[in-house]
């Protein structure tokens, strides 16, 4: 949808105290009803740079496997780096619609270097080597074999921004829909205000905020890749009554014509493989137009 309609029927609904009925959800997804508000387990959060890199391997791979979502601190991206992305941003929503369009990139134009400084590029590729390099070794595989299914140096960075604005009955609908990323490794930086919901044993739990950290989430091609041994999350985001939810993802997506598909390494007579190997492309184009994989 675009930015003009959303941030009109904010305000026009603020003022009237609700939303037109296309945006209220079915009960089975309204969150009044479906956030669980009880004592449970929290989305994992890992330190990047404990000094027993095994440790971090294994827990990359244990929240991967069980949550298929985690949050990484101290990972080497300057806090005032992030601040100025998430200033950035929040000065873009802030124009007049005609300066907007003015800055607005053509659809699919957006790169990680086109949205960002240089300097946030370079750090964020050193992460994700990072993460790449862990889930690859927590599988029992070497370092390199999970990027390189992924589609090695051709993977695609791919960044958002997310703009949720003020809602005045966030008890009736979503900012956006439950869904897992086509991605391969979606990395994101939220703002202050909560919204991210995570699926995870039949209930939809609520992302804690901790500044600075960054959330990793395991997409549909590390899941084809693993062959169902690290999880692709199930996650929706919720709006706010009084503030401005916002969001920079970064999708880690293979090339278009590159194929992706499980791993030789773990298919096996007592390990077939559980999906089929096709180019992402296709496999984009069935998944957003609901067709079968």
């Amino acid at each position: 949808m675009e930015v003009e309609r959303v941030q009109a029927i904010a305000s026009s609904s603020l003022i009237k105290d609700n939303i037109p009925t296309e945006f209220i959800r079915p009960e089975e997804e309204q969150p009044a009803i479906t956030t669980f508000h009880g004592s449970i387990p929290e989305i994992p959060v890992i330190d990047l740079n404990d000094h027993d890199q095994d440790n971090v391997i294994r827990l990359i791979a244990n929240a991967s496997r069980d949550w298929g979502i985690f949050q990484v601190v101290n990972h080497g991206i300057p806090s005032d780096l992030i601040e100025r992305l998430q200033e950035v941003g929040k000065e873009f929503f802030d124009l007049p619609q005609k300066e907007k369009e003015v800055y607005a990139k053509p659809a699919g134009a957006q790169t990680i270097e086109g949205a960002v400084n240089e300097e946030y590029a370079q750090k964020m590729r050193r992460v994700v080597q990072k993460l790449f390099k862990c889930l690859s070794l927590g599988l029992g595989l070497e370092a390199d074999v999970l990027k390189e299914g992924a589609g090695g140096e051709e993977i695609e960075y791919l960044m958002k921004i997310n703009y949720y604005p003020p809602c005045p009955r966030p008890d009736l609908t979503l900012g956006v829909a439950s869904h897992t990323d086509l991605s391969a490794i979606t990395v994101l930086v939220p703002n202050e205000v909560p919204g991210l919901q995570v699926f995870k044993g039949g209930l939809w739990i609520d992302a804690k905020y901790i500044p600075g950290a960054l959330i990793i989430h395991i997409g549909d091609q590390i899941e084809i890749l693993s062959n169902g041994k690290y999880k692709g999350v199930l996650h929706r985001t919720t709006v706010d009554k009084e503030k401005t939810r916002m969001s920079w993802p970064v999708f880690l997506e293979p090339p278009g014509e590159f194929v992706v598909g499980p791993l030789p390494q773990l298919v096996d007579q007592q390990n077939p493989p559980k999906y089929k190997a096709k180019k992402f492309k296709d496999y984009s184009y069935c998944k957003l137009n609901k067709l079968p994989q």
